[in-house]
């Protein structure tokens, strides 16, 4: 099914964009620039879904948008809850960067160590958010 919404349109402005490798999931946050110039964040989650050996892989996305009046009670939220399952869980591992290689023979050589991956995803959510408010 096409996207109809910008026929004929430029599709909105990404200002700024990261993305986070989790997984087999890939989630991409950009920024971008409405019509009335205001800025919002677009998060889209791409996950890898093998549907035959012989066939190409196809990715299923989900898109969420934020909009800057909503960051603070976001933010907010989105702290609650993983302070709520760090204290059920305790110290959370996180996961190994997926690639498809690593299915099938050891971890890459060149990936970051675990504590360089949990500062950087820790602060990415709230950089972001700054960086909007401003």
């Amino acid at each position: 099914m096409e996207n109809r919404r910008f026929e004929g349109k430029n599709e909105p402005e990404i200002v700024y964009s990261r993305s986070v490798k989790a997984g087999k999931r890939i989630y991409y946050l950009d920024v971008k620039k409405a019509r009335n110039e205001d800025l919002y964040l677009c998060i889209t989650e791409s996950k890898r879904k093998q549907v035959g050996e012989a066939e190409a892989p196809q990715f299923e996305k989900h898109k969420v948008f934020l909009y800057k009046e909503d960051f603070a009670h976001f933010t907010e939220g989105l702290n609650d809850v993983i302070a709520f399952v760090q204290s059920q869980l305790g110290e959370i591992e996180e996961r190994k960067e997926w690639t498809p290689e690593t299915e099938e023979t050891a971890a890459p050589e060149a990936m970051k160590a675990p504590d360089e991956e949990k500062a950087e995803d820790k602060s990415l959510l709230g950089s972001l958010l700054n960086k909007l408010k401003n």
